[in-house]
Formats: C-alpha cells, sequence, structure tokens
C-alpha cells in the first residue's frame, strides 16, 4: 500500500505541478491496519491520509463551526485568493486572480480553486473526493503495479475508495485527504461524519497523533510485547456487541499511557487482559470515558497538538450513557453477555 500511494504520489505531483488545485503531500498510514491490531484481518481496510496544502495564488483557513453536533469537532476550509503582483511572481507565467480582469483570466489562466472544488468560499469535500476518483482512474495505467494489478473504484462521497487485486490476493484501500491544523499532527478531514454531514464540513481527526503514539510505544516495547495482541483480541471478542471499536483502543491507550511497557510481555497477557476488561467495566459504571489525544498532558513529545486541544478538557466519550438510562442498560447488559 505504501509503495503503490508513493507511485501516486510523485504522479500527483507531475500533474497538478502547474495548476490550481491543491497539493498533494506524500500519504500518511492510519488507522488500525497500519497500527499492527486490525480487528478483522480478512477483510482489513488501508487508510491513507493525504495532507492537501493550498496552490499558488489561494491560502486556506480553517473555521470552527459552531453549529454542529455537540461532542464533534467540525471546520470549513475557507478559500481566500492571495495577490501574486510581486516582481518575483510576475517573471513566471501566472496572473494574479486578485488584480487581472476576468476576461484575460478567463482567456489565459486554468479557473482558480474557488472555481472548481469550493462551494461559495468553501473547499467541497465531495467535489474534493470526485476529483481524487479522477485522479487515481487516470494516473492507474502508469503506474508499475497497473502491470499487475487490477483496479475497481467503490463508491464513496467523502473519500475515495479502491480495491486492487491479482487473482490471488486482494486489498481495499481507502484516501482521505485533509488540511493540517499548523504544524500540528492534528488534521480536518473529510472521514465520513455523522448523518446529513454537509458538504463543507471538514472533521476533527487525532488518526495521526494515535498513529505516532502506537509507534512510539513500539520503540519502547520489549521484543515479543502483546499490547496490540491485546487490543486485537478485545476488539475482535466485541464484534457484534454495541461498543465501538474506537472504545477499546482509547481503554488500551489510556492503559499503555500509565503501565509501563515492559509489563505487557507474554507472561503478564492474562493481566493486561484483566485490566482492559475491569476498565471497561468501571467506564461503564461511572459513564465516563475520556478522550486519550484531547488535554492529555502526559502524551509523548514528539506528538504536536495545537494550544487549543493540548489545553482543552477531555471530552468524554460516553456522554450518551449518562443522558440516556436506557442506553446506560443496554450497555451494561451488552458488557455482561461479552
Amino acid at each position: 500500500t505504501i509503495d503503490l500511494m508513493d507511485n501516486y504520489t510523485v504522479y500527483f505531483g507531475h500533474i497538478l505541478s502547474n495548476s490550481f488545485y491543491p497539493v498533494l503531500q506524500r500519504a500518511i498510514g492510519v488507522g488500525s491496519a497500519f497500527e499492527g491490531w486490525s480487528p478483522r484481518e480478512q477483510d482489513v481496510v488501508y487508510r491513507v491520509l493525504i495532507p492537501m496544502t493550498p496552490p499558488r495564488g489561494h491560502s486556506f483557513h480553517l473555521e470552527l463551526d459552531g453549529a454542529g453536533q455537540r461532542h464533534v469537532r467540525n471546520f470549513r476550509v475557507r478559500v481566500q485568493l492571495e495577490c501574486t503582483c510581486t516582481r518575483e511572481q510576475q517573471a513566471g507565467d501566472m496572473l494574479c486572480f486578485l488584480h487581472h480582469p476576468e476576461e484575460e483570466l478567463r482567456r489565459n489562466q486554468d479557473p482558480s480553486l474557488l472555481d472548481t472544488l469550493c462551494t461559495g468560499s468553501y473547499l467541497d469535500v465531495q467535489k474534493t473526493a470526485r476529483w481524487f476518483y479522477q485522479l487515481v482512474r487516470a494516473i492507474w495505467p502508469a503506474l508499475p503495479q497497473s502491470h499487475n494489478w487490477h483496479l475497481v473504484l467503490l463508491p464513496s462521497t467523502r473519500s475515495c475508495q479502491f480495491k486492487v487485486t491479482n487473482g490471488r490476493k486482494s486489498f481495499r484501500i481507502e484516501m482521505v485527504f485533509g488540511v493540517r491544523r499548523g504544524d500540528s499532527d492534528i488534521f480536518v478531514s473529510s472521514q465520513p461524519g455523522y448523518a446529513g454531514t454537509p458538504s463543507t464540513l471538514w472533521l476533527e481527526t487525532y488518526d495521526v497523533a494515535e498513529m505516532k503514539f502506537f509507534k512510539h510505544i513500539a520503540r519502547q516495547a520489549p521484543p515479543g510485547s502483546l499490547h496490540l495482541r491485546c487490543l486485537q483480541f478485545f476488539t475482535r471478542l466485541q464484534l457484534g456487541f454495541g461498543f465501538p471499536t474506537y472504545t477499546m483502543k482509547t481503554i488500551v491507550m489510556h492503559l499503555l499511557n500509565t503501565i509501563p511497557v515492559s509489563r505487557w510481555r507474554r507472561r503478564y497477557f492474562l493481566r493486561r487482559l484483566g485490566d482492559i476488561n475491569v476498565n471497561l467495566r468501571c467506564c461503564l459504571e461511572e459513564k465516563c470515558l475520556k478522550h486519550f489525544i484531547i488535554g492529555n498532558k502526559r502524551l509523548p513529545q514528539e506528538i504536536s497538538l495545537p494550544l487549543d486541544i493540548a489545553s482543552a478538557q477531555p471530552p468524554n466519550l460516553f456522554h450518551h450513557l449518562a443522558w440516556y438510562p436506557v442506553a446506560h442498560s443496554q450497555a451494561m447488559n451488552e458488557y455482561q453477555d461479552l
């Protein structure tokens, strides 16, 4: 998957070098497949996040949306035209979108990003996804993988999903795209949101920060550490129950941040499974499971957070249990079954 995405990145750069579409950076592998603990290995999805930066003559401005769901942070990516009338840029072949007549721009220059992938002044997720699909389809025949693999595009409105097969093996890949918040490890991305998410809303994602946390643990862990097996065991065990996979992942990340990595060796396997079990029960009883990234003062130094994320109160992932007694009773019953 990484080789394929690196090849795509090279061709993205060639094709888009003089365009006014977003500049695509190297893909970052995120999610359970790249963290090493996929609950169902037979239908794993390799998710990659592709950072986007503004093209020449444009800038991105992230605006927090206050009208969304209470426990979800959504942003809009406002696209703004920038003056390019400096002496250095005039030496090139670009006309200033702000200060050249519209007729001259239409005749001599491609449309701005505002006229292609935006709705109003805001970058549109669905238009960007369609653009990605066109790129992936057009570039595929030029890639070395196309000689031995078959590309099948899969439907999606907020990401670009496809499958590559060679008769014996099959890999499913999901490309999500996003804009980095400053120079941090937090992005706003095109990942699917709640039902009816407007196409100009981008969800804040912590996938890159979480992936870097697992890499940090992997560097610290002794050979034969079973911390990923513990997580895989519990996420696989709870399939079919009402607990989201992210619940188990969050509990294990909190434990990895408090229990020394030397205590995740094989001989501690049952103890660590017991810790996960006890933590799940306590969180359910207290109706509280704190987000791992937001407001966590004990993250490794290499994980960079924006100030508002680092200083925020961690949201409660079990807030719905506190508000809805029926949901809490059902969760406790499912825990007993589990």
